[in-house]
């Protein structure tokens, strides 16, 4: 019984950090967006870092998920 709640308990975990991610990356892309029109290309590659850390570990929680 206690396994079947550890893994009900991680699953929830997984699913609420995916959803916390998914509006991080968008935030980011606005950003991204933002900074190609200003052509500022410093935002530009710290936001391709963020974005590619963000990738990553919706990458790795999505593989647990299923």
């Amino acid at each position: 019984m206690k396994q079947v709640i550890q893994v009900t308990r991680k699953r929830d975990y997984i699913q609420e950090r995916l959803a916390v991610l998914r509006l991080e990356l968008d935030y980011e892309l606005a950003v991204l967006f933002e900074a190609i029109e200003l052509e500022n290309k410093v935002d530009i590659e710290s936001t391709k870092e963020k974005l590619t850390l963000i990738r990553h570990e919706i990458n790795e929680l999505d593989g647990f998920a299923k």
